[in-house]
Order: structure tokens, then C-alpha cells, then sequence
């Protein structure tokens, strides 16, 4: 007797999916409201990806090619599965004679980020962020790999490090 109660229950769970489907199937087919769907690479020229969208972590440099990263380490240690290196060096400021932290290079391994924001909030000086970029197609897993800092970038004057 389950047997055949499950069978019923089934196929009233399957006509309710379908109804809800069929539903919004019809009515977006003949009013054209309500459609999700982004026809990508077809609209490349006018897509524009929400505020909230998650591309790939960026480093934030200013008109000077300056950036706020003082390789403190702390998004390479919130990262729960090791998708950000920071390479960093420490030098003597001739103002002060005190050892400052600098940053070398700043890598990133998107085919290992699992988006979830943690280095984003470890952050203590707000030098990364989302981007807004959606292309991170490729055949080669290694063009995956980004340096963050631009080449002969440095880090904003005045800075706390």
C-alpha cells in the first residue's frame, strides 16, 4: 500500500513543479515580464552586472598607481582554502628608523576562490574588493592566476603599517 501512496504523492509533486513552471513559462512567453534570464555573450555590449556581484577579488589603486596594501598577511590568513599569497618585504623608513612592511606582490588564484569574502573583511585597510568582472573563462587554469598590484605600484603615502 506505501507503495502506491508514494507513487501518487510523486506525481502530485511532480504536476505542482510543473504547474508553477508552465505558469511562469506562458505568461513570460506572451507578456515578455519578469525575464531572468541574461543572454550572454549576445548582449555583451549592454549587460550590466548587479552592485552585489561577485567576480573576482581586485586591488583598489588611485590616479597615482598607488594602493593601500601594507602586507600584513591577514586576508592570505582569513582565506579558508589558500587562494591569496602576499609576498612582502620589510625595509628601514629613513624618517622614522623603524622596519616597514611593504608589499612585493599580491597573488590571487581565482580558480580557487570560493567567493565567500572572508579576505575582503580581514582587511584592515579596505585595499581589496569585489570587481565587477564576469569573463573568467579559460582553457589554461594558470591564466587564472592574477597579480593584484599593478607593476611599479606603491603603497600610499602616510599609510599606518
Amino acid at each position: 500500500m506505501s507503495y502506491f501512496s508514494d507513487i501518487i504523492n510523486g506525481t502530485k509533486t511532480l504536476l505542482t513543479g510543473m504547474r508553477i513552471t508552465g505558469k511562469y513559462f506562458f505568461v513570460n512567453l506572451f507578456t515578455r515580464k519578469d525575464v531572468i534570464t541574461r543572454q550572454y555573450p549576445d548582449n555583451i555590449d549592454t549587460l550590466k552586472m548587479f552592485d552585489r556581484y561577485r567576480g573576482e577579488v581586485i586591488m583598489l589603486h588611485n590616479e597615482n598607481n598607488e594602493h593601500k596594501c601594507d602586507a600584513c598577511t591577514l586576508c592570505e590568513k582569513a582565506c579558508p582554502n589558500g587562494s591569496i599569497e602576499v609576498i612582502g618585504d620589510k625595509k628601514i623608513n629613513p624618517e622614522t628608523g623603524k622596519n616597514v612592511r611593504f608589499l612585493v606582490k599580491h597573488i590571487y588564484h581565482l580558480e580557487m576562490c570560493t567567493m565567500c569574502g572572508l579576505c575582503i573583511e580581514a582587511c584592515p585597510q579596505n585595499a581589496i574588493a569585489w570587481g565587477q568582472n564576469y569573463h573568467n573563462t579559460a582553457y589554461d587554469r594558470s591564466k587564472l592566476t592574477k597579480v593584484l598590484n599593478k607593476p611599479g605600484s606603491k603603497i600610499v603615502p602616510g599609510l599606518k603599517g
